[in-house]
């Protein structure tokens, strides 16, 4: 055997050790660091979400719960603004949380993902479209204030504006909890997160999506229908925080 052969044996055999590495299932586990950043990321996401926009839904709802709430509305325009604006961060929150768990789930079914991101870009936007016509109240309260706006008429107007921002909001819950079963499924499905948990997900999204369609019919059962729902968004946003997507799930190719 030449003295070539002998000096090439270690790197011939080194670099056959890290294609075989590569290739093996050890390898293709992504690090435990990378995927609790991921979960917590999204588990933070979760709960500003549900935090956001049930704070600025009551800081909305104690300016305009009363019928004349456009007369008083100089008052309290501060509460307004601010309640309007936390609807707004529930957008953004919603869009990063989609953005961020597609590449988790898109592996176990490209579908579904998309699905999901879809449903959640098509109920953002609607949410947008309801925060911004609750702040067209602080210009029809002015003009009703000095007079430029019948006060009759600047009162049906926003009437009419809170009526839009509740319209927005239960098309856009029926898009959410829509595009959330088949979220909850996979989630059912593929073991990323407990299963009694992702059960409950799927429990809870298809009683919110049957609350707001029951709103638009006139029947005011929402607020009892999407505590299941609620429950699973916060119990899902501490367990991925505390313990983060399951590790054998996450790195177990489907």
């Amino acid at each position: 055997m030449s003295s070539q052969t002998l000096a090439g044996m270690p790197a011939a055999h080194a670099r056959a050790s890290t294609a075989a590495g590569a290739g093996s299932p050890a390898a293709r586990e992504p690090r435990s660091g990378s995927r609790m950043l991921v979960s917590r990321l999204i588990g933070a996401l979760f709960l500003l979400g549900f935090l956001s926009y049930g704070t600025g839904a009551l800081l909305v709802a104690s300016v305009i719960g009363d019928d004349g709430f456009l007369a008083t509305l100089p008052a309290h325009q501060t509460a307004l603004v601010l309640g309007a604006v936390l609807m707004l961060v529930n957008t953004a929150v919603d869009i990063g949380k989609a953005v961020l768990i597609f590449p988790v789930i898109d592996r176990w079914g490209r579908r579904t993902a998309l699905t999901y991101l879809a449903t959640m870009i098509f109920e953002v936007a609607l949410m947008a479209v309801g925060a911004l016509a609750l702040l067209m109240l602080l210009p029809l309260a002015r003009q009703a204030a000095s007079g430029q706006l019948d006060t009759g008429v600047a009162q049906s107007l926003g009437s009419l504006a809170v009526d839009a921002n509740e319209l927005a909001y239960q098309i856009g819950q029926m898009s959410l909890g829509f595009g959330a079963m088949f979220l909850a499924y996979l989630l059912v499905r593929s073991g990323l997160i407990p299963r009694p948990l992702a059960i409950l997900g799927l429990v809870g999204y298809a009683t919110h999506m049957l609350g707001a369609l029951l709103e638009l019919f006139g029947i005011h059962l929402s607020m009892v229908l999407l505590i299941p729902g609620g429950i699973f968004e916060v119990s899902i946003a501490v367990w991925l925080l505390v313990k983060g997507f399951r590790p054998e799930a996450y790195s177990r190719q489907p």
